[in-house]
């Protein structure tokens, strides 16, 4: 397998006139023969260099992009949409963009747009960008998708930021974003981590609208809307109990256990009234007690070692200073 950094070593940074920003547009891709040769050739146009990270493809993917110019990275096997944009990300320090615009390849977005992405960056109005698909035209996306994504929004917002759009893989990124941005996240759920990342890290986060194209006889995903949706869940699920713990996980915890004593309490009324022990009532309280607490401590320990992780960071990053 060629590696990322081998690969990202390899690329040459453009000459470009002092004083003009260096646009650098990035393509994830995946068995995108049909649509990749119109978004390269359109996104050439709006930028100085394009990359694409072929991951894994087993079509002509990889091989149209080369002849049109862009320059490819290449992962052996299929290794998620995350880690195609984790090497892209590399590959665009690389080559030293001022501006890193990302896009998919599946002709979903306009390449034309890249400007009104690029724009808010160079008035220094915003570190990242995203392409907001509902903001116009929101009859172009299927409606199944309008509401999937109000849902995955949510999950989102719940641990960073406030987004309406925070599924968009249309972004543009400043070369201090760019920068300070980690991509950890491999599969789907990759659009709801950058995001969460940026607005962990104090960056200025700003939505534009754009417009979506769903083609016919071209497949937006690689999987069908459940699976596609499920991953992103599990992913966010992960993402806010590591960032959100006492909110995760501490508040259901509290939840269970109030329940817990309130069935408790329910139990001992019966039985002065009755003189009958109420065992189905009892186990549940037995059962929600028991989980609320191990919820609630283990709240408490993420929560701790999350702070301690911080500490950590800070003192290495002041230390490199």
């Amino acid at each position: 397998m060629v590696e990322v950094e081998e690969a990202a070593a390899g690329l040459e940074k453009t000459a470009v006139v002092k004083g003009e920003p260096f646009v650098v547009v990035g393509i994830p891709a995946f068995n995108e023969e049909k649509t990749i040769a119109r978004v390269v050739l359109e996104a050439q146009k709006c930028a100085d260099k394009v990359l694409v990270s072929d991951d894994g493809s087993t079509d002509l993917t990889a091989d149209i992009a080369d002849r049109l110019g862009a320059d490819v990275v290449r992962h052996e096997k299929n290794l998620g949409k995350g880690a195609a944009l984790r090497s892209l990300f590399e590959a665009g320090r690389k080559v030293g963009a001022d501006v890193f615009v990302t896009l998919d390849a599946d002709d979903q977005h306009d390449p034309e747009e890249i400007p009104k992405l690029v724009e808010p960056i160079l008035r220094g109005d915003a570190d990242v960008v995203i392409g907001n698909r509902f903001g116009v035209r929101q009859g172009s996306v299927p409606a199944v998708r309008r509401w999937g994504n109000r849902v995955l929004n949510f999950l989102t917002n719940l641990s960073a930021g406030e987004a309406e759009d925070s599924q968009s893989g249309f972004r543009a990124y400043s070369r201090k974003a760019l920068s300070a941005i980690d991509v950890i996240e491999d599969g789907l759920g990759v659009d709801s981590q950058t995001f969460i990342d940026a607005n962990e890290k104090g960056l200025k986060v700003v939505e534009v609208p754009v417009s979506a194209k769903y083609p016919k006889g071209v497949k937006t995903s690689k999987k069908n809307l459940i699976r596609h949706g499920s991953e992103v869940i599990l992913s966010l699920i992960e993402l806010v109990s590591e960032r959100r713990p006492l909110l995760f996980l501490g508040v259901p915890g509290l939840a269970l256990s109030t329940m817990g004593g309130a069935s408790f309490i329910m139990v001992l009324k019966v039985f002065n009234e009755t003189r009958q022990f109420a065992i189905g009532t009892a186990m549940l309280g037995v059962v929600s007690t028991l989980v609320g607490i191990l919820l609630v401590f283990g709240a408490l320990i993420l929560w701790v070692m999350g702070k301690r992780l911080s500490r950590i960071e800070k003192r290495i990053s002041n230390r490199q200073l």
